[in-house]
């Protein structure tokens, strides 16, 4: 029965639910989101606290989810600039989904693995 929701959901593609769900499901959006739910933070912040970002692709996440409306960017004109990020409310609504996540991700993490090992070992025998 779920399966059927799930796919019935993914048919409707051609109204931007693939696309969006592109980007929450990218590498690094989920992050970010994740780290901007502690308060706002600042551009510099968030590249030394995610550490392996290039600053393009930093630059161009936050872009992606300032268009879609689930964080804001604010300026202030100084010298040099400042810029900070903060969750919209929007963005807020993802919180409790991304934390089930996490949370599904830290309890599977040892049957994920022993599934990988169990890959490994069949494929080196190949």
């Amino acid at each position: 029965m779920i399966r059927k929701e799930i796919k019935k959901d993914f048919d409707m593609a051609d109204c931007g639910i693939r696309s969006l769900l592109d980007r929450v499901g990218d590498k690094w959006s989920l992050m970010i989101i994740d780290m901007l739910s502690e308060g706002t933070l600042r551009y510099s912040e968030l590249d030394h606290k995610i550490g392996s970002i290039s600053q393009k692709m930093l630059t161009v996440t936050l872009k992606s989810l300032e268009t879609d409306g689930l964080i804001d960017r604010k300026v202030y004109p100084q010298v040099p600039p400042r810029v900070e990020y903060t969750l919209t409310e929007l963005g807020e609504t993802l919180l409790p989904s991304i934390t089930m996540l996490k949370k599904w991700a830290a309890d599977s993490q040892p049957a994920i693995l022993e599934a990988r090992t169990r890959m490994q070992s069949r494929e080196s025998k190949l």
